[in-house]
């Protein structure tokens, strides 16, 4: 049985257009790690889907695959352009999901100082939008989740939508965007000193989102002294996953290599059980 979803905000989230639950309501779905091998970390997970629909192999099947190594997931629902959102109310829902998790991380079992985000595909965009704007809370805001920071410890990007320059899935933006959002919304002209370390994954054979997107990330990551890994398969379509869809704790030896290499980078990190 699935764990039940919570809503972000106690009443409608700012700017909602409704009230229904399945596109109007953003929410969190808590997948504690056990208690014999939690290590502390959590890591919030965005889906894919072009800002259109949520792929749930990249929610459910990631959370469960963090959970086997200690791991507490947190999968995202976040609000969609196809139900006529856009930027800043998507992003909104990431940057409120980061410090939810921190407010509430005694009661959930997690270390405030080891959150992060993983995202695929767009929901990557959304992921590497956490690490690039944030802030350390407003200590006099009414609503405690507010008065702490949304900086995410580190980031997790697979075949990541990066560059509003270069992407396909603008839908973002919004109707009357110009040139200074896409800027904002490009994550790779957004870098600082302050950005978190990051994993990073693609395919060369992408077809749906470029290799130019990790690789300008990497280089803007570089640029600013960030650590990161990168790792480029050659082969693949967009929108791999785990390399199975449906997955089942302990019943699968055929996942994708990335995931063994995300193992170790978050082993080094202390953040997976070694």
């Amino acid at each position: 049985m699935r764990p039940l979803p919570f809503p972000l905000w106690p009443s409608l989230p700012p700017g909602a257009l409704g009230s229904d639950p399945d596109r109007d309501i953003p929410t969190l779905t808590a997948y504690i790690a056990p208690s014999a091998n939690a290590t502390g970390a959590a890591v919030i997970v965005c889906p894919g889907g072009g800002y259109s629909e949520l792929m749930d192999y990249e929610g459910h099947d990631f959370a469960l695959w963090l959970n086997e190594r200690g791991v507490t997931a947190f999968v995202l629902k976040y609000r969609l352009a196809s139900h006529g959102y856009h930027h800043p109310h998507i992003t909104n829902d990431i940057t409120r999901a980061v410090r939810s998790v921190r407010s509430e991380a005694q009661k959930w079992g997690v270390d405030p100082s080891r959150i992060g985000v993983m995202g695929s595909s767009a929901g990557g965009h959304l992921a590497s939008f956490a690490m690039t704007h944030f802030d350390a809370g407003n200590p006099c805001h009414p609503d405690p989740v507010e008065r702490v920071s949304s900086h995410p410890d580190f980031g997790i990007l697979c075949y990541s939508v990066i560059s509003m320059q270069l992407s396909r899935f603008k839908s973002i933006l919004g109707p009357d965007a110009d040139e200074d959002l896409v800027r904002l919304l490009s994550s790779d002209l957004q870098v600082t000193s302050e950005t978190p370390p990051c994993f990073l994954w693609h395919t060369y054979e992408d077809a749906t989102v470029s290799v130019d997107h990790p690789l300008r990330f990497a280089r803007a990551l570089a640029a600013h002294a960030i650590p990161f890994s990168l790792h480029i398969y050659p082969n693949g379509e967009h929108s791999l996953g785990l390399g199975v869809k449906g997955y089942i704790p302990g019943t699968h030896s055929d996942l994708h290599p990335w995931t063994a290499e995300l193992d170790r980078w978050l082993a080094a990190k202390g953040a997976v059980v070694g």
